[in-house]
């Protein structure tokens, strides 16, 4: 739970940090969404994906090969 506790802190600063005004409904529906979301942004962090090769001349019009 201290993730969802750090979350009170910088979420409200960096939505004033951008001018933007949310009431306390807003804030606690974006906390709601960082709760679900941010665990697994974590673990999608933590993935070691080695040293992994940019493909040469990617086509952007087609799948990566």
């Amino acid at each position: 739970m201290e993730a969802s506790d750090r979350s009170e802190d910088f979420i409200p600063a960096g939505l004033a940090a951008l001018g933007i005004e949310v009431d306390e409904t807003e804030l606690a529906v974006i906390g709601a969404l960082h709760g679900f979301l941010w665990p697994a942004l974590n673990e999608l962090l933590a993935l070691d994906f080695g040293e992994v090769e940019p493909e040469p001349h990617p086509d952007l019009s087609r799948a990566p090969r």
